[in-house]
């Protein structure tokens, strides 16, 4: 059973950064998508970026330029960068991942992924 562990969340001001990490562990298969997704109160979960086993990463137009996904394969670890944040970032942002089968790419669309983190809380004042 893939398990996922959100971490790095806060409260930072406008303009400010954060990085969040996310440990998976349990993996059975070889090749996962991986993506952060963020939910808001009173909003639905929305994707904000995703990444492929080759590498390959998709972003929200909402945070092109100031989030960056990466993962450490060695680690298990899954980042997101988080720049220039602005007040709209504030949410509970989660981690998930889904196996690959066949030909597939990762997009960030919660609806794509099986397993998910507990999330970790993100507040930026303005």
């Amino acid at each position: 059973q893939v398990q996922l562990v959100e971490s790095g969340g806060g409260s930072v001001q406008a303009g400010g950064s954060l990085r969040l990490s996310c440990a998976a562990s349990g993996y059975t298969y070889s090749r996962y998508c991986m993506g952060w997704f963020r939910q808001a109160p009173g909003r639905e979960r929305e994707g904000v970026a995703s990444i492929d086993s080759d590498g390959t990463t998709r972003y929200a137009d909402s945070v092109k330029g100031r989030f960056t996904i990466s993962q450490d394969n060695a680690k298990n670890i899954l980042y997101l960068e988080m720049n220039s944040l602005k007040h709209d970032d504030t949410a509970m942002y989660y981690c998930a991942a889904d196996k690959v089968l066949g030909h597939r790419q990762c997009v960030p669309v919660p609806g794509e992924y099986n397993y998910w983190g507990q999330g970790t809380q993100v507040t930026v004042s303005s």
